[in-house]
């Protein structure tokens, strides 16, 4: 598996380059300020010399038989004078100094080029006017040792840098031994309990990270032992229909006679339809629980209920149940339209397996406390009291209940509707008896 780098390394990486380029940025600064000061420095120096020129001229450079100076330090080649007599006659100057002037103005300061040397030069006058005294020295040399200074400044830098990088290293590893610990506890984690990660010793910078994850661990957890529960009930219940079915069959096989064979056969095939049904149911409720809503459109709760009362009032006709669909506006809220209409369909199927022949099951659509509201009400047994907040449960039953069914219609309804940040309420019909479901949508758009 291809990996995304080592944090380790970034970090180190990141450490040294800062390093460096603040230890760079504070070179670059010094030198600069260690040039200007250089300047100033040396500056000083030539006027200063210049100085002690004009003092000599005035008094005895008649008496100076020669015209050069003699070079007494090493570094004297740097380091250049004239005296001009009238300013057009080269009466003294030093050894490595041109035979042209070294600078054109009589007073202060210039830079000038000559011969291919570049120079900073400081002229002046003597009293009487009469000699004029260039001293300069050569720029390059001055570069060269405010190149020194920085050189000085950076050598300790690349002496040090392996030696900062091996104790960044370490400093670095020890810093991250939290998560290294984090990462040896959630391996170790039992993927059966997933209990919590300790907190106490946590740095405050791993901590968020390790309470996330043990919220994490709270909702899987809470998922497995759902899904466990689900494939438990779910084999529970299938045992039934395929029981009954075997039963059938071994009937059919066993018959004698053509009609005992034959009714055995009919109620295998009722079997089978309540196992697909209550498969359909199963699939189907596998496949909202791995939604989050999916695509969203604005729906229409009346087309969508009218499509199903369509879809289901043959079934109902032949039980001798009428399904009616009050008058009202149409009103559209925001949502998935397949997960609405599986809502529909179950809510409007529960009814209609849940209430006695010659009874009518009641859709109505319309607004209530500021809400869409969507209800479905049936003049069946009703739910007792102390189990209204059970029957959203899978696989939940009532006890005295004689409709077939799978238990996991409404458990669908109030997956949808959670879907859908929807409401669902449970109680009994306008006239005392039955059940009443409510779905409550908060949103309401225009159709």
């Amino acid at each position: 598996m291809r990996g995304h780098g080592s944090l380790k390394q970034r970090l180190l990486l990141l450490s040294l380059t800062t390093v460096l380029l603040v230890w760079i940025g504070a070179t670059a600064f010094t030198y600069f300020d260690a040039r200007e000061d250089l300047d100033e420095v040396l500056d000083v120096y030539l006027e200063q010399t210049a100085a002690l020129l004009v003092v000599q001229a005035s008094h005895d450079i008649d008496d100076i038989e020669t015209e050069h100076a003699p070079q007494l330090h090493k570094r004297d080649r740097s380091v250049a004078f004239q005296i001009w007599e009238k300013g057009n006659q080269l009466r003294l100057h030093s050894a490595n100094a041109p035979a042209q002037p070294l600078a054109n103005q009589d007073y202060g300061f210039s830079d000038s080029t000559v011969e291919g040397h570049s120079w900073r030069v400081y002229s002046t006058w003597d009293d009487y006017g009469k000699y004029r005294i260039h001293v300069a020295e050569r720029t390059d040399v001055r570069d060269q040792v405010a190149r020194g200074i920085a050189g000085n400044l950076l050598e300790p830098l690349w002496l040090s840098l392996p030696l900062l990088a091996a104790l960044l290293w370490v400093a670095v590893a020890r810093g991250l031994r939290p998560l290294d610990k984090l990462a040896t506890d959630v391996g170790n984690s039992d993927p059966n309990t997933l209990t919590a990660l300790d907190t106490e010793a946590a740095p405050r910078e791993v901590l968020p990270l390790i309470e996330r994850l043990n919220q994490l661990f709270v909702r899987i957890d809470a998922t497995i032992q759902q899904e466990r529960r689900f494939t438990a009930d779910a084999a529970h219940e299938l045992r039934t229909p395929v029981a009954a079915i075997k039963a059938q069959a071994q009937v059919a096989r066993a018959a004698s006679g053509d009609a005992e064979r034959m009714h055995a056969l009919d109620n295998a095939i009722v079997g089978c339809d309540r196992a697909t049904h209550l498969i359909e149911q199963l699939l189907t409720l596998a496949r909202v629980d791995a939604l989050d809503g999916g695509a969203t459109a604005i729906c229409s709760l009346r087309e969508k209920a009218s499509g199903e009362i369509a879809a289901i009032a043959p079934s109902a006709l032949d039980k001798g149940v009428h399904i009616e669909l009050a008058d009202g506006d149409e009103i559209g809220v925001p949502g998935n339209p397949e997960l609405l209409r599986i809502l529909m369909r179950n809510l409007i199927d529960n009814a209609v397996r849940h209430t006695a022949a010659g009874t009518t099951v009641q859709v109505n659509i319309g607004r209530e406390q500021g809400a869409v509201c969507l209800s479905v009400s049936d003049d069946g047994p009703g739910i007792p009291e102390g189990e209204i907040d059970k029957i959203a449960e899978r696989f939940y039953r009532p006890a005295d209940t004689q409709a077939s069914g799978s238990g996991l219609g409404l458990s669908i309804v109030k997956r949808i509707a959670e879907v859908h940040d929807a409401s669902l309420q449970f109680g009994q019909n306008e006239n005392g008896r039955g059940l009443c479901v409510k779905v409550k949508f908060a949103q309401a758009a225009q159709v």
